[in-house]
């Protein structure tokens, strides 16, 4: 459906979103700071929305310069926009909704300390944004935001999915049809409740996208050179002086993979214990076990290098553990202080954090298990907490679907990257993977429907998906849970559902299975 907004509807939406966010970075202790990270948060939204409030916002119109007068004018204009929105762009309204209170979100993390007055703010923000909602309802209309959710083919597609094999699914698509969440399955074995749409989950080797990014940062800095030797940075480990930055980020070092490696003959060498193969019980036995990253980095280089630096590409767990370090080095911060500093909090990703070695989830979330033979028999138990200090910056960050579409969004739409260093990420290698090359920190993938950015997660368990369209324009976001065991079993039927969603989300038809990879 083509949608035409007026230059007033358009000056509502600025007036009310960039209101909100005047709002909130007056009460805080940081007012300048917040409001550049909440802006930063509202030009991140895609679909209409996005276009809207990314445009010249000098139409923007607020009177008053306290915290009551500003109110005064901005809560009415967010119920304004949100009825508008209601008549003339329903798919919009919970994609300008979600968009606004991350913004405000963002704005909040730059208070000095917590603040009952933005904190009031805050809840009549909301209360304004869904004033629009309760009218409807009370009228007997539907929603607005509820009008956005319909995508009976999205919903199929993930009951379908659960059907053949899963625990629980939630996605989170962004397109021109706006905003679409939805969920299937049962969040944990035995419950009947749905997984939650924006619960939190370990995103497993989507970490390496926020990793890479941050490192880039510093080189946009001029703080690290990417054509350097990593040595230079990291003397204390011996590298190979040819082992440049780049080849961290690209998996093209040739270090030993510290979770093991399969050889193209067949063999196995054994890194530390992993969840797979021979040593899953080993793994259940010790799964709070905290491994710091040199210890890991250091069993890596003492096992036979794959290749000779450069001269070929594998996936390789140790490269960003090694660039964890690389990063804690050069900044003298810890890469939780420095990924909140420079990406979480601009950004407003509440719901993502940098475990370290802390086997706790935030709530909500959906629950994994690990299914093993002990004496004859099989058993199943919730690995939900463990320590991921066993797969560190390779894979322990948590986010939710939320964070990650705004992340992503954010990423390939230039926000957090100066534009020839996001080309540098996004540029193709060669992986030996069909369809699928590698830049810095990203698979560039080639469907039926054109390319896509994309790092998907596998841990114990689960999986995330994080895809988007070059431009920002279209994103998928999702979990996956399932039971798992030492044979992976399940990994079939897992790449058929990455499949199957991306066909479904950029392509908007089921086409036959690929072989997509992670």
């Amino acid at each position: 459906m083509s949608i035409t907004l007026s230059g007033q509807d358009k000056s509502t939406l600025r007036t009310a979103a960039y209101g909100a966010v005047s709002l909130v970075a007056a009460a805080t202790g940081s007012p300048h700071k917040a409001a550049t990270s909440a802006s930063i948060a509202l030009t991140s939204a895609t679909g209409l929305v996005g276009h809207v409030l990314a445009a010249n916002a000098k139409d923007i119109e607020l009177n008053g310069k306290t915290v009551a007068e500003l109110a005064d004018r901005v809560l009415p204009a967010l119920t304004a926009a949100m009825k508008l929105l209601g008549k003339q762009a329903p798919a919009e309204a919970g994609n300008f909704r979600s968009t606004v209170l991350l913004a405000i979100e963002a704005a909040q993390a730059h208070q000095d300390k917590p603040s009952t007055t933005t904190a009031e703010m805050a809840r009549k923000i909301t209360a304004a944004l869904d004033a629009a909602g309760a009218a409807a309802a009370d009228s007997g209309a539907a929603p607005a935001a509820a009008a956005g959710q319909d995508r009976p083919e999205l919903q199929k597609a993930i009951e379908e999915i659960v059907d053949s094999g899963f625990l629980g699914v939630s996605l989170r698509v962004h397109d021109e049809q706006g905003e679409w969440v939805g969920s299937a399955g049962v969040a944990e074995l035995g419950g009947t409740a749905k997984p939650p749409v924006n619960g939190h989950a370990r995103i497993g080797s989507n970490t390496k996208t926020f990793t890479a990014t941050l490192v880039l940062q510093l080189v946009a800095e001029g703080k690290i050179e990417l054509d350097a030797p990593a040595d230079d940075y990291l003397p204390e480990f011996g590298l190979d002086r040819r082992i440049t930055v780049r080849m961290l980020l690209q998996h093209t070092s040739g270090l030993f993979n510290f979770v093991g490696e399969v050889y193209d003959d067949g063999s196995i060498v054994h890194g530390i214990p992993v969840p797979y193969g021979t040593t899953g019980k080993e793994w259940v036995d010790n799964r709070f076990h905290t491994y710091r990253p040199e210890e890991l980095v250091r069993l890596a280089l003492s096992k036979p290098a794959r290749f000779e630096p450069g001269t070929g590409w594998s996936y390789s767990n140790t490269n960003y553990v090694l660039a964890r370090l690389l990063i804690e080095k050069v900044t003298g911060r810890s890469l939780a202080e420095e990924m909140r500093h420079r990406i979480l909090g601009p950004l407003g990703l509440s719901g993502t954090v940098v475990p370290d070695a802390s086997p706790e989830i935030p709530e909500p979330h959906a629950h994994v298990y690990y299914r093993y033979e002990e004496a004859g028999r099989q058993k199943t138990i919730d690995v939900t907490r463990h320590n991921p200090s066993w797969v560190s910056t390779g894979g322990d960050m948590i986010s939710t679907s939320q964070d990650l579409h705004t992340f992503i969004s954010a990423l390939v739409g230039g926000k957090l990257l100066p534009a020839p260093l996001l080309a540098e990420m996004c540029t193709p290698h060669a992986t030996g993977l069909p369809n699928m090359d590698y830049g810095l920190g990203v698979f560039v993938q080639k469907t039926d429907c054109g390319t896509v950015i994309t790092h998907n997660g596998g841990t114990i368990g689960s999986m995330t998906l994080m895809y988007s369209t070059p431009d920002g324009s279209k994103t998928l976001t999702a979990v996956l849970n399932w039971v798992d065991d030492a044979d992976l079993s399940i990994a079939p039927v897992v790449q058929k559902a990455q499949q199957r969603l991306v066909n479904e989300v950029f392509c908007g038809e089921q086409a036959d299975p690929a072989q997509p990879a992670d």
